[in-house]
């Protein structure tokens, strides 16, 4: 069919014709010819190119869509209060677009610009017979989905105009190896989202692991939703040689090792002296380990020379660490103070640092996926989660470990809380106790009702019971004897903190007593010492 102006019409060496795949309609696969006012022929060029005819000049188009007329570029939306919706994603309508204005047809220039045909798309499976080698993808308008749509003739298979773009090969920040986008599933025995924990059409698109053993599959819009949470990945190669240089661990050298092969003698970053392995614990003293500030109950490494002590986990974190929560590099260092990003606890010792965050070595140890013992379903991290947690009742403020299965929030704060933990109330170690069946509760150290929805912690022998806070204190996992770092009090001598005083002295500013977590002067002829809140 050829398409005329009622005027005037263009020859075919001038216009050309619009190239058509053999089997749309018989109609839409007809060239036509792009009309011209007599005026502006001079000035103006006609483009041909595989999807359209289009005057660069007079910025018209003649879409395969839509032959009938040819429509023009809008650069700019002069009634703000029009709305249209666009033919070709069904997307509210923005300029630059082209518009029809006989049949009030409107495309956004991409859409208009999209290519007719694709072939040998990364995203498309290979076909087996030698004939289909180059699979092609051809454009189809439908009312369904994203409107515009590419369908392979041969096995059709079908995908969105905005699914062409997505990336073959990705990295996530909340797994560790590269994922990959692939069709039909079927090698996966893992049919639920690792992100939202619903089920995964495996017959549909979806990003999963290649690696042997692991069933790690995703969503395409849940892995995709966070541009800071993902990089596209163009050498797979280079990616994997960057992961296995992350997991090296931070010991510097190894000086000597036992018949299993353990390091029994080490260098290490965090420490100027070698650190023996051993597995015995003086059981009368509540040992913590230097880097992460939990009590020593397993295998560690000890210095000879001073009291300096890590548990052999600890000891063995990797130098530089990709963590889940955002995609970047983090590096471990070792400080004596620090706010942890995630938790909101003061904090000593080891450290990753992700850009301009500081990450506690508990919250590092947390996968995205867990289990916990207070809740009988696993838990996964929504960023978007706004409830309040059900360790503490406090509002989750940058979201929380969550359950898809019912409204069971948990954030950092609780989520890290030391599984046992030393208090002069109690002879026993208190244990940290998740509900409690009693209507009326106290704690038996502030002396002050306690709610029993709440975690606490607890002695089952003494039926001892205590707010956490009251047994952790304020700062329970700063160093004692490190420096304190506000300078703006008014003592004329450096001041370090204690978690426990010897005696029960008087605060030099406000007179109480100060049974515990206190800042004293580093002079050991000055008496100053004072609550850390009083300065």
């Amino acid at each position: 069919m050829e398409m005329k102006n009622e005027n005037e019409s263009l020859s075919e060496s001038e216009s050309g014709s619009l190239s058509k795949n053999e089997n749309l309609s018989e109609s839409e696969s007809e060239s036509g010819s792009l009309s011209k006012n007599e005026s502006e022929a001079e000035n103006e060029s006609v483009s041909e190119n595989k999807n359209e005819r289009h005057d660069k000049s007079v910025q018209q188009i003649l879409h395969d869509f839509h032959w009938q007329h040819p429509s023009v570029l809008v650069a700019e939306q002069s009634n703000e209060g029009f709305k249209a919706y666009c033919d070709g994603c069904g997307e509210l309508l923005s300029a630059p677009c082209f518009t029809c204005i006989h049949y009030n047809n409107h495309r956004h220039k991409q859409c208009a610009e999209a290519p007719l045909e694709i072939p040998n798309h990364p995203l498309h499976p290979q076909h087996s017979d030698a004939e289909s080698s180059t699979p092609i993808l051809f454009a189809l308008e439908t009312r369904e989905g994203n409107y515009i749509s590419y369908i392979c003739l041969t096995c059709n298979f079908i995908v969105h105009k905005d699914c062409i773009q997505l990336p073959r090969i990705i990295k996530f920040s909340r797994h560790d190896h590269c994922i990959f986008h692939k069709y039909f599933l079927e090698d996966l025995t893992r049919q639920n989202c690792k992100i939202c924990f619903n089920k995964v059409n495996l017959d549909h698109g979806s990003y999963s692991c290649r690696k042997p053993g692991c069933n790690y599959v995703v969503h395409v819009n849940c892995v995709l939703e966070d541009d800071d949470l993902y990089k596209v990945i163009e050498d797979e190669k280079q990616w994997e040689e960057l992961y296995e240089k992350s997991i090296q661990s931070s010991i510097i050298s190894v000086i000597e090792v036992n018949e299993a092969g353990e390091a029994t003698k080490i260098e290490h970053f965090s420490h100027q002296h070698c650190l023996v392995l051993t597995d015995k614990i003086d059981e009368e003293i509540d040992r913590k380990c230097d880097g992460c500030m939990l009590s020593i109950s397993t295998l560690f490494y000890y210095c000879s020379e001073c009291p300096f002590f890590l548990h052999k986990t600890c000891a063995e974190l990797p130098s530089i660490k990709f963590h889940w929560f955002r995609h970047a590099e983090a590096t471990l260092i070792f400080e004596d103070y620090l706010l942890c990003f995630l938790c909101r606890q003061h904090f000593s010792g080891f450290v990753y640092q992700l850009r301009e965050w500081f990450i506690c070595i508990r919250c590092a140890k947390v996968a995205d996926t867990i289990e916990c013992e207070g809740h009988q379903h696993f838990l996964f991290y929504d960023f978007k989660c706004r409830e309040k947690c059900n360790g503490c009742g406090n509002d989750c403020w940058h979201g929380a470990f969550r359950c898809g299965k019912c409204r069971f929030a948990l954030d950092f704060r609780c989520l890290t809380l030391p599984h046992s933990a030393l208090h002069k109330i109690d002879e026993h170690m208190l244990n940290l106790t998740y509900d409690d069946d009693k209507e009326q509760c106290y704690c038996n150290i502030c002396e002050q009702e306690r709610d029993p929805n709440f975690w606490y912690y607890s002695c089952s022998i003494c039926n001892t019971s205590a707010h956490p806070k009251c047994v952790l204190g304020e700062f329970p996992f700063l160093k004692d004897g490190m420096k304190w770092p506000y300078v703006d009090h008014p003592h004329h001598h450096d001041l370090k903190f204690f978690r426990n005083v010897e005696s029960y002295s008087k605060c030099s500013d406000c007179s109480k007593l100060c049974p515990e977590e206190v800042i004293k002067c580093e002079k050991p002829t000055c008496n100053y010492i004072t609550h850390y809140h009083c300065p």
